[in-house]
This record gives structure tokens, sequence and C-alpha cells, in this order.
């Protein structure tokens, strides 16, 4: 589907449930609700996406989660950045294989070195790393690097993987299967049999993609279920009432407000 279209359609998914009422969970389901900040609380014009302020004022706010992206230099530094250049968010076409780490923090100083997002924010907010379909030259020297980074850290317990392309969770292969998920899109079928096939750790997608269904397929597999993106009370309260475990937002400080205003 193209890709315009298929926003336009969730945004209008969107509007309308945040019009069905929903019942307030109960206590117990807001007090465990894992909210993951997508990209960190930013507006890209005064905060930008996948940088160190972004994920300051999820932290701040007590967001359970970040979700950030990586990318590669051309020295094989890994960074966070959603895009293989900087032209949408910050203007310059930069791309970010092409250039050195120390060039790239000259064209783009906001955008965060991995190591950098671990150091601050490893074991104080739960880390969703999502493998872009990025370079991997040297995928053994890449891979030791980042089992380096995350070591002080423990799957699971602290961090997951995310990857569109399940492929790509082979470059995570120093952690168990059940710390990466899978994102599905419009293939929430073939990769549902994939992760109970492979003992992943569950499925993350659209909540309107992830029917009854197939959520209590991996519940019922021991598997948890990811959803986004979030943005109202009633898709929140939607979500926590069947059971999905984290709970991904661009909006997740206001998501988090109405959590803590429901606990009272």
């Amino acid at each position: 589907m193209n890709e315009r279209l298929q926003e336009l359609l969730m945004a209008s998914a969107d509007r309308v449930t945040a019009l069905l009422p929903q019942r307030r969970p109960a206590i117990e389901i807001l007090q465990g609700a894992r909210l993951v900040s997508h990209r960190g609380e930013h507006d890209n014009r005064t905060v930008y996406e996948n940088t160190l302020q972004a994920f300051h004022l999820a932290r701040e706010a007590g967001v359970w989660g970040v979700e950030f992206d990586l990318h590669w230099t051309r020295d094989l530094v890994p960074v966070v950045i959603h895009d293989p250049d900087g032209k949408r968010v910050f203007g310059d076409a930069a791309v970010v294989a092409e250039l050195d780490f120390q060039a790239l923090r000259r064209r783009l100083p906001l955008v965060p070195s991995f190591e950098e997002v671990v150091a601050e924010f490893g074991g104080h907010c739960h880390l969703m790393i999502e493998f872009k379909d990025a370079a991997y030259p040297d995928p053994v020297a890449q891979r030791a690097t980042l089992k380096r980074v995350l070591a002080p850290l423990s799957p699971v317990q602290d961090y997951h993987f995310l990857a569109l392309d399940p492929a790509l969770f082979a470059h995570a292969g120093f952690a168990p299967a059940n710390s990466c998920l899978p994102v599905a899109e419009l293939n929430v079928g073939e990769l549902s049999e994939l992760a109970l096939a492979k003992g992943y750790g569950g499925l993350t997608g659209h909540y309107l993609l992830l029917g009854r269904h197939t959520v209590n397929a991996h519940h019922s597999f021991g598997q948890q279920i990811g959803t986004g993106h979030i943005g109202s009370r009633n898709a929140l309260y939607r979500e926590l009432n069947r059971g999905v475990t984290w709970i991904f937002s661009n909006n997740a400080v206001a998501m988090q407000g109405l959590v803590d205003a429901a606990l009272g």
C-alpha cells in the first residue's frame, strides 16, 4: 500500500477510535501499563526525534520505555536516527553511512551514538531498539559492537529488538530469541506464525491490525503483544483492556498523564 495512503487510513481510524467510549481499566492494569515513547517525546520543531532531549522528556514524565532506530556510520559506529540521512528531520542531506562518526557529529550534532543512549538511559527506561535496513559490511564486528554496548544490561528485562524484516535479528545473535519482536504491517499472519515458530518475545504492529485472534494466539503461547501508535484515552483504554503489554505512542507523555490521572 502507498505509504501516504496508509498514513491517511490509519489517521482516520485513530479519529474514529478516539470517539468510541471504553471502560476505565482496573487499577492493577493501569499500574502495570508499559508505555513506550516512539522516537522519544518530539515535535521535530523544538525537540527532535531520536535525540537525547526527546528521551529525557519521556523519562522525566515517568514513561516506561523509549523506542529508537539504528544506523551505522562509515567507520561502523552505531548511531540513533530513523532515516539513512538527516534531510527530513534536520534539513541536512548528510548520509549516515557515507560519513565517519566524527564527521557526522559535526554535520548532525544532535544525532546521538547508540553507546550514548544506552549509557544515559539503559536501566532507567526500557530500550526498544529497532534495526533498520542499513548497511552491514562487517556483520561480525557490528554484532560484537552491539553486544559490547549492551553488556551491562539484560535482554528482555532491559531491552528488546524490533524489526520490520525479521532477518535483521541475525545482528542480535548474542541475545535470546525472546528479546526479538517483529513489527507487522499488512503481513500480520506471516509474522505471527514466524514469531510463534521462532520463539520470539511476541509481535508488534498497529493496534487495528492485531485483532483479538492474533492477541489470544500469542498470549496462549506465552508471548506478548505491542501496539501503536496510541494517541487518545479511548485507544489507550482499549489496548489496556485487551491485555496489550507494550503501548507505543508518539504522545507517550500525554498518555502517561492519562494513566497517572486515572490512578488518582
